[in-house]
């Protein structure tokens, strides 16, 4: 391919010369040869070198593959050696007519022929050689028998400069075959290289840097045309606690076979690529309908739900979907990816186990969230932001232990916004490090106004956790307010210990040094609770109140049982959550729990409304208190009368 593009560059030009020459060699013969020898031949031979260069001149070797090229080389090399006898039979038949100045332009047509051939041919050597041997055969030849000293010399100088250009030709060739080699090697390097870097290590998958480029690819190829194409996202839902669980080296042979699986997926229409940790990204050409693009990803769900066995050990990971398509006002790669990485968080959230097709739903829920952005950021906080107190019982005494703070936000702009609205839209924004400092403060004022015995429970986000700087200023509020630290408890969910298990360990243990108790909050929820609370340093545990919407049952209850005994074996205090009706309380006493929260118990509620149930409880505590005491002094008094 190389060698016919190199030629290309050349040919043309030397079939000109070719007419050039002859044409001038007519010339000088017009009068002195036959008509058909000084205008029939050169006329007709004129003309197919002509044909020739045009042919040479439109042609695209690009767009030949190796045989066709191949063939066009031979073929050239034999119209070479037609070309070559008919020009020099024509010369040499001329040359028999007109005098010595005739016959020399005949010798100099000859040499011009030859150099120009070799020059002209370089990068096709045996059609050079073939042009050389013929041409110059018959002119030495010519030369030698006609016994003319003068053509014996022009003969012996023309064969010498032949001789010296074709070694030149077979050189320069020789360095063109050497660098054509070498340039194979070197483009075979670089694709190798250009592979490598689209290529994940682990898996054998194409990478992330791929599957954006794809991406831009499918992107173009569908704009302004009918052309669709959709994106999922796929992410392991339990490989987190089997890395923690088992180590890289088992996490990484997990991945692996998930790439195995996924690379079965893919084919001419489907890209599968590994975008990083344990996310996975493919791009779906054409797909018949959203319906069978979710189907293809389900079906890629359910194979990476399926068991994996390393050694003795086998695991189930479990694996969740998002599915986006492009739509026709935006075709931004960064936008369609973020709408399938929120149908995935919708898929962990609320389908775990599934794919999830991103919809006009989701894209408002997207519109609403950043309107909370927007108005978070523009929030006087300090006045907008209140905390209302939940009552959590203690079923030994009957009283109020302490009170959870859930905070409160009214937006000016949006009215009353749910607590787990503002929160997710503070970490989003980087601002949740803010909010809870500022409610924790607010929290710890409100509590210097509850009676000595009350304690207070606060929620943590898990970027609260992740922050050495925010636990060094929630330890500073602590300090700052006055308030006994063994007082506050702080919640974290088992999300928070994920994120980081070994830095959310270390800012446990920072937190308690102080003398504040820690609870892990929703337990039960996620995968491997079990594993986590013997590791870390706790006080208390909260059981998660979608338990008690089963209790009435046997398997719920045993549920309950089984972690409020763990609780007691481990020495920490069980809080059970969701409360709302007697019955659940009384399952929750009798089967041990120390602590409960819910409805039944007492809604959230303003500091003010909090402040006078535990002034009624404490009047009610201290009438119980001077009934038993009479009630003791009147026995005593009894007795004595007895005496």
């Amino acid at each position: 391919m190389r060698q016919l593009a190199e030629l290309q560059k050349h040919i043309p030009s030397l079939y000109g010369l070719l007419s050039v020459n002859a044409g001038a060699l007519a010339v000088t013969h017009y009068g002195l040869a036959p008509a058909y020898l000084t205008l029939g031949i050169p006329g007709t031979v004129i003309a197919l070198c002509l044909l020739r260069a045009i042919h040479w001149w439109r042609l695209r070797p690009e767009t030949l593959d190796e045989a066709q090229a191949a063939r066009h080389l031979r073929r050239t090399t034999l119209l070479t050696v037609f070309f070559s006898v008919a020009f020099v039979i024509w010369a040499m038949v001329l040359n028999t007519f007109g005098g010595p100045y005739e016959q020399g332009h005949v010798a100099i047509f000859v040499a011009v022929t030859v150099i120009a051939c070799i020059f002209c041919l370089t990068y096709l050597p045996l059609a050079a050689f073939l042009v050389t041997g013929i041409v110059m055969g018959v002119f030495l030849f010519c030369c030698v028998t006609s016994g003319n000293h003068v053509f014996l010399a022009i003969a012996a100088n023309t064969a010498f400069v032949t001789a010296v250009m074709v070694r030149i030709l077979n050189t320069n060739y020789r360095a063109f075959v050497a660098l054509v080699a070498s340039q194979a090697v070197a483009s075979r390097l670089s694709e190798e290289n250009a592979r490598l870097a689209q290529t994940d290590s682990l898996t054998g998958l194409p990478n992330r840097r791929y599957f954006f480029q794809k991406l831009d690819e499918a992107l173009r190829s569908s704009s302004g045309a009918d052309t669709p194409f959709a994106l999922a996202i796929f992410d392991l839902d339990r490989f987190k606690p089997i890395n923690d669980t088992y180590g890289h080296n088992v996490g990484d042979r997990v991945l692996a076979e998930a790439g195995r699986r996924l690379a079965a997926f893919a084919g001419a229409d489907v890209v599968v690529t590994r975008l990083g940790g344990d996310e996975f990204g493919v791009i779906l050409r054409a797909p018949a309908s959203a319906a069978a693009a979710l189907a293809f990803c389900d079906g890629v769900c359910t194979a990476l739900q399926r068991p994996i066995r390393i050694g003795d050990i086998q695991v189930v990971t479990g694996c969740s979907g998002g599915l986006a398509q492009p739509c026709r006002i935006s075709h931004d790669a960064d936008a369609l990816f973020d709408r399938a990485d929120y149908a995935l968080y919708h898929s962990k959230e609320q389908r775990r186990g599934a794919t999830t097709l991103f919809s006009q739903e989701h894209k408002d829920a997207i519109r609403a969230e950043q309107a909370v952005e927007t108005a978070l950021r523009t929030a006087d906080l300090a006045a907008e932001m209140v905390l209302h107190y939940q009552p959590v019982l203690d079923l030994e005494t009957g009283r109020t232990a302490f009170v959870e703070g859930l905070a409160r936000w009214t937006s000016p702009t949006l009215g009353r916004v749910a607590p787990d609205r503002f929160i997710a839209a503070a970490e989003r924004g980087g601002m949740i490090h803010t909010v809870t400092l500022l409610l924790l403060r607010k929290a710890l004022a409100d509590c210097a106004q509850l009676p000595p015995g009350t304690g207070l429970s606060f929620n943590l986000s898990a970027h609260d956790l992740a922050s050495p700087e925010t636990v060094l200023s929630i330890l500073a509020a602590v300090r700052g307010s006055g308030i006994d630290p063994r007082r506050l408890t702080l919640e974290l969910t088992e999300t928070a210990l994920m994120r980081d298990f070994d830095h959310a360990k270390a800012a446990i243990t920072t937190l308690r040094s102080l003398g504040i108790k820690i609870a892990l909050d929703d337990f039960g929820t996620g995968y491997s609770s079990l594993g986590y609370v013997h590791r870390l340093p706790l006080d208390k545990i909260k059981i998660d109140r979608g338990f008690m919407a089963d209790i009435d049952t046997d398997r719920g209850c045993s549920l309950v049982s089984t972690i409020l005994d763990l609780c007691r074996n481990l020495g920490l205090d069980g809080i059970v959550e969701g409360i709302e009706t007697e019955a659940q309380l009384d399952v929750a006493r009798r089967h041990g729990s120390r602590y409960a929260q819910g409805y039944h118990i007492g809604r959230p509620m303003p500091l003010g409304d909090l402040l006078e149930r535990l002034e009624r409880e404490g009047a009610a505590e201290a009438k119980v208190a001077a009934e038993a005491a009479a009630e003791a002094a009147a026995e005593a008094g009894t007795v004595r009368r007895r005496a």
